[in-house]
């Protein structure tokens, strides 16, 4: 493997485990301000940090026509304010086990979008890998108590946990055709800022002047957070994955996000780190190798195609 491709699945890797913190930042935001409007700040933030980098990094960057700012307006429903929304309600409304497996299963929809309207490649090593880190993230969400999802009846909430499916694995799938033509932090910045136009008539629905005047240091820090780490550099880096590897492959590394979750929940929430979680990180990390790694299975195949030549 060469060392542009490790460097790509390392950034997937920092990426999508960057994105466990956001459960960590988002309980602290939430006690200031209403869930649309923590997510428009987060993105307003982001806003005011990627137009200045998109203008220094791409210095030759082409002109979007019409159709361009379409795909980008798609992408900011999609990942930016139609996922944050659905996202924020089914926290809200959802058991946490519910709503983690639903988003638990974002790579299987993605893999199935890359394959339909992307053409993409599915290998057998990508599903075996995706089932194992999917197996992985199930167990972490439930705690190692796997019966307990038999346990969990359909709910009209569970149309607003598909929403937020939906629009993640559409985000993804758009997201590759754009690159084709734009950079990751051209495709994230304009992602970004129609996001932020969507979410600010929430925003202003919800929230009031003196909301924000009354807002502790630790929610506005939490917010720049989500803004820096979690959205700038992180989507950047995951968009830049989808240019070099694919939708789906890059996908897979999704189920990085609740196992990052945890451990920093035990680090600064107090929760405790089980048995179960470090069981479900080791599948979820052996799934995101086998995913990866499209020679894993061709050279024991090989080996026993030798053996049998001499046989």
């Amino acid at each position: 493997m060469n060392k542009k491709l490790w460097l790509t699945y390392g950034m997937l890797a920092f990426a999508t485990s960057t994105w466990g913190s956001a459960f960590i930042a988002g309980k602290y935001a939430v006690q200031s301000f209403e869930p649309a409007t923590v997510a428009f700040f987060r993105f307003l933030g982001a806003v005011i940090l990627l137009v200045p980098l998109m203008f220094v990094m791409e210095k030759n960057r082409q002109k979007p026509n019409l159709k361009d700012y379409g795909l980008f307006a798609v992408l900011g429903l999609t990942g930016i304010a139609l996922y944050n929304i659905f996202f924020f309600l089914a926290s809200k409304h959802a058991p946490v086990i519910k709503s983690s497996l639903f988003i638990a299963s974002n790579p299987v929809l993605i893999v199935l979008l890359s394959a339909l309207f992307l053409k993409e490649t599915i290998t057998r090593n990508n599903i075996i890998g995706l089932a194992i880190a999917l197996s992985g993230a199930i167990f972490i969400i439930t705690d190692g108590h796997l019966l307990s999802l038999f346990k969990l009846g359909f709910e009209p909430i569970d149309f607003v946990l598909m929403g937020a499916v939906v629009s993640w694995a559409l985000y993804s799938v758009v997201g590759k055709v754009v690159l084709k033509k734009f950079s990751s932090v051209e495709s994230t910045t304009y992602a970004v800022a129609f996001g932020t136009l969507f979410l600010l008539p929430f925003a202003l629905a919800e929230t009031s002047w003196q909301d924000v005047q009354q807002a502790t240091g630790t929610t506005w820090f939490a917010i720049i957070h989500m803004s820096v780490l979690v959205t700038v550099v992180s989507f950047v880096m995951y968009y830049n994955g989808i240019k070099e590897v694919g939708a789906a492959k890059a996908s897979i590394f999704i189920n990085v996000m609740p196992v990052s979750a945890v451990i920093m929940a035990t680090l600064f929430l107090g929760e405790s780190f089980t048995a179960a979680h470090a069981i479900g990180a080791a599948l979820v990390l052996s799934g995101v190798y086998i995913g990866t790694n499209p020679r894993l299975f061709k050279k024991k195949q090989a080996g026993k195609l030798v053996k049998n030549e001499i046989a």
